[in-house]
């Protein structure tokens, strides 16, 4: 969630009056606090007496071997409530320029924050490696005593990563040390966000409704089948020029891709270049079908229940990446369980840049008190 406009400076004093005399709503304050400091990611806080926040580069222990974190905490507070703080696909990771000043705003709120990197999601690919990475952070940061309150700490993941926390949760030996899970834009079932990213349309209890998707999730989809579609000799070059193709950098993705030697690289390439991907469908479908172990064991869907911690799930109502309909299904999985499910006209994917009325602000800051 970045990217805020001067509502919340109206917001913040609506929720102060509501505050006032009122305990709990301390939390609701430093919700809309946060999120009015998120205003200008890349700018200091405009408060005139901001917490010192510390950032600690960190190399953690995990079951494939070393870790790459980084732990903020105040200077002033050196322990508190600890969240770990899982990014989603974007290749810069833990210094994903949203990701450090969210990280920043929840330590200047009191709680101790640690941003794992999820190498396999830096590099476009969703994989069990991101779960395992997960479980360790979770793992590590509920057994630090020097920075942590209680042996208990939060999880909240974006986007893909959010899914993938979903499933983390799910696992026995992680829940016993959450206090809670969050997933924001994240997915539900892997393969029904596969099939919509192909075919434009969304599965949900009502049938299936056609929406546009985001061209970005289908070109990460090919990149991570590229053996798929290109012969061994093409692999290297195909594989560098998408990875630049997704970083935006379209001069040298061109340039990359002029390595290329064979006739299904070619194809491909044109496809890729003309924004005609979905060319590939029956193949995807086929693919899909042959992935389908792997896409449940990457998904909560049918286990969501077995997280046996309470489950926050926030989505934007217009995201084209990963549907809302992911999150209208995990609620109604969980069902009676311990959860709260906000879709929100706020947010678009894992960005909060719509403009709505005060109800659905109040929503998302109550949304974000449950955290602070």
């Amino acid at each position: 969630m970045y990217g805020l406009s001067r509502r919340w400076v109206v917001l913040f004093g609506v929720v102060l009056t509501l505050s006032i005399g009122w305990r709990p709503g301390g939390r609701y304050l430093r919700a809309a606090q946060f999120l009015r400091h998120l205003e200008q990611p890349t700018a200091p806080s405009a408060a005139p007496a901001a917490p010192v926040v510390n950032a600690r580069e960190l190399s953690i222990p995990g079951e494939s071997g070393p870790i790459r974190a980084r732990l903020y905490f105040r200077a002033d507070q050196p322990r508190g409530e600890g969240i770990v703080v899982a990014h989603g696909v974007h290749y810069r990771g833990i210094d994903e320029a949203r990701l450090v000043p969210f990280a920043r705003g929840l330590a200047e709120s009191g709680l101790t924050v640690l941003t794992p990197e999820l190498s396999d999601l830096a590099d476009y690919r969703i994989t069990q490696s991101g779960v395992g990475v997960i479980r360790d952070a979770v793992h590590y940061l509920a057994n630090d005593r020097e920075h942590v309150l209680s042996e208990r700490v939060g999880l909240l993941g974006f986007s893909f990563a959010g899914g993938l926390s979903l499933v983390a949760a799910t696992d026995p030996e992680t829940s016993e040390h959450l206090s809670y899970v969050t997933s924001v834009g994240g997915h539900h079932d892997l393969r029904h966000v596969m099939r919509f990213l192909i075919h434009n349309e969304i599965e949900t209890a009502h049938g299936v409704v056609p929406l546009q998707a985001h061209e970005y999730g289908l070109v990460v989809l090919v990149y991570g089948n590229l053996e798929q579609f290109v012969p061994e000799p093409d692999l290297v070059p195909m594989r560098a020029a998408f990875k630049a193709w997704l970083h935006e950098d379209r001069v040298a993705a061109r340039e990359l891709a002029k390595a290329r030697t064979t006739p299904e690289a070619n194809a491909l390439w044109e496809l890729l270049e003309a924004g005609k991907l979905q060319a590939l469908s029956p193949r995807l479908d086929a693919l899909l079908e042959a992935q389908h172990a792997e896409l449940s064991a990457l998904s909560a869907a049918g286990r969501l229940a077995e997280a046996k911690v309470p489950v926050y799930l926030l989505h934007g109502a217009h995201d084209n990446v990963i549907p809302p309909s992911e999150t209208d299904a995990a609620g109604l999985e969980l069902g009676a369980a311990r959860h709260i499910a906000l879709v929100s006209p706020l947010i678009e994917h894992v960005e909060v840049s719509k403009s709505a009325g005060l109800g659905d602000q109040l929503a998302l800051v109550s949304f974000m008190a449950q955290l602070l």
